[in-house]
């Protein structure tokens, strides 16, 4: 599986544009955090994390009460996906009860729901654009519980947790991330 063949699969399964760019979003904050790694002697690949940022939520809309089991069933049918990527789906919705041992999977959990803050903020500013998104109004952002109340707190903190990241240090990573996609 490489990342044309996520990407076409995500297009060919999830048919609204916000959930869409929330796979790109997440997809981007993988790649980033894949760079990081690599860069801090860890294996780990830009290509994998980009196909797991895509796929982790192909089949929500779809099959929203049996994400993400249907979409890593359907998979492991239909693909060469590999192991990691699937355990990796399973592990980012914590009600799966998957451990995420890897630092593939700690890392999807742990971008998912904040690239959902980050473009809750982007769109609440006049010209809905990331790149004026500053890392004190995120934080400023993330404490009012009613701004993007969708968004899972805890799971936010839990995730920086995981990875052995400050909170800010980590709002900051996908934060450029996302910044940088978009200039």
């Amino acid at each position: 599986m490489d990342r044309e063949q996520a990407h076409a699969l995500m297009l060919e399964h999830t048919p609204s544009e916000s959930l869409r760019r929330h796979m790109l979003n997440v997809e981007t904050a993988m790649r980033a955090y894949a760079r990081h790694w690599a860069a801090q002697g860890e294996a780990a690949d830009e290509e994998t994390y980009a196909v797991a940022g895509l796929l982790h939520d192909f089949d929500y809309e779809q099959h929203p009460d049996e994400h993400p089991a249907w979409g890593v069933a359907y998979l492991r049918e239909h693909t060469d996906t590999p192991p990691e990527v699937l355990d990796a789906i399973l592990g980012h919705a914590a009600f799966t009860g998957t451990p995420r041992t890897t630092l593939l999977s700690k890392t999807l959990f742990a971008v998912d729901e904040l690239t959902g803050l980050v473009q809750a903020a982007a769109l609440v500013r006049p010209d809905r654009d990331v790149r004026g998104v500053e890392l004190s109004s995120l934080k400023k952002r993330f404490k009012n519980r009613a701004f993007a109340a969708g968004v899972n707190r805890e799971e936010v903190v839990q995730g920086a947790e995981e990875l052995g990241m400050d909170l800010d240090e980590h709002f900051q990573r996908v934060l450029m991330a996302l910044q940088g996609a978009a200039a």
